[in-house]
């Protein structure tokens, strides 16, 4: 969903002014959140109607404070779904979810009992899967060339015209793992342009090889002189390297250095992703996947694993109705 910022001055805008004056004909920003009887009317339903089908579980909501609140973009994500229902059944993509490895997510598939299955061999693996229809979800932390945003570039270039959305999985602090009291001394990516400094990196099309690459241009350092250690296809395969005494150092997630006792550097939060199919987002698994990710087991061991925030699970952060 792309937002307009300009507000272009013209004759239309300027009829009607007082005298002297100067006025603006500025549009009134919709809100993000709808109240059952705005979901109503955009709806062009009953108010009951709205609340039966909150009840069921088939419109998407929240509660707070006692009031039903509904995000305008999984309503509409909900209506552009309820339109196609006769089509959608057959065609269903499997269920799977591709993408990235997050120990957070590998967690409340397995606890969920959601019957989704997991196949990470990447961010870019994962919506390539997701775009052939070969997968019903992708968890992706793809980060913008500039570092100011995730996710949403790669899926205007890749996912348009797919009946895709980008819901919101986590904010996940990332940094440098490295051994138990840090005995090399490293603080930041500019450490890693040591001479013989062993980095172990991630496989191509890995979410977070691409944001090495992108931390490292930054520091003005050449990627491709960055490495000497193992290539890892996941975030525990990373840190098992550097527990190991395979690398000095990785970049991953602060999950991932809790569980095998490494220390950690912080650098950011990136915001992971999960696009997935319209099609498959009302069904079973994936309502069932976020329901539990909203509970407080899942906020629970979130805390447990250490730099996790689901304050925005299931906010849609892009909308493709295909």
């Amino acid at each position: 969903m792309q937002e307009s910022t300009a507000c272009p001055l013209t004759t239309h805008a300027l009829a009607g002014a007082l005298p002297g004056t100067l006025r603006y004909d500025l549009p009134v920003p919709e809100p993000a959140y709808l109240t059952v009887a705005e979901v109503a009317r955009h709806l062009r339903m009953g108010a009951r109607k709205v609340y039966d089908l909150a009840a069921r579980g088939h419109l998407p909501h929240r509660r707070v404070g006692g009031r039903l609140l509904f995000d305008r973009a999984a309503v509409d994500l909900w209506l552009g779904h309820a339109g196609q229902a006769g089509s959608v059944a057959a065609g269903l993509p499997p269920a799977v979810v591709a993408g990235s490895h997050d120990p957070l997510l590998d967690w409340a598939v397995r606890e969920s009992r959601c019957g989704l299955a997991l196949l990470t061999q990447g961010s870019t693996d994962g919506l390539a899967r997701l775009a052939a229809g070969q997968v019903a979800a992708a968890l992706v932390h793809l980060p913008a060339e500039d570092l100011s945003d995730f996710n949403r570039p790669q899926a205007d270039a890749r996912l348009r015209g797919r009946g895709v959305a980008l819901l919101e999985w986590a904010r996940r602090d990332q940094g440098l793992l490295v051994a138990p009291g840090n005995p090399l001394g490293l603080h930041g990516v500019a450490d890693l342009a040591r001479p013989g400094l062993r980095v172990a990196t991630r496989q191509a099309g890995a979410g977070s090889a691409a944001l090495l690459e992108r931390l490292l241009v930054r520091e003005g350092i050449d990627p491709l002189g960055v490495g000497g250690g193992p290539v890892a296809s996941s975030e525990t395969d990373l840190a098992l390297a550097v527990r190991g005494d395979r690398a000095d150092v990785g970049l991953g997630a602060l999950a991932a250095a809790r569980v095998l006792g490494l220390d950690f550097v912080p650098l950011l939060v990136e915001r992971l992703d999960l696009a997935v199919s319209r099609a498959a987002w009302f069904e079973p698994p994936l309502q069932a996947l976020f329901a539990f990710a909203r509970g407080p087991l899942a906020a629970e061991q979130a805390r447990a694993l250490g730099g996790y925030d689901l304050t925005a699970v299931g906010t849609v952060r892009w909308n493709d109705p295909g």
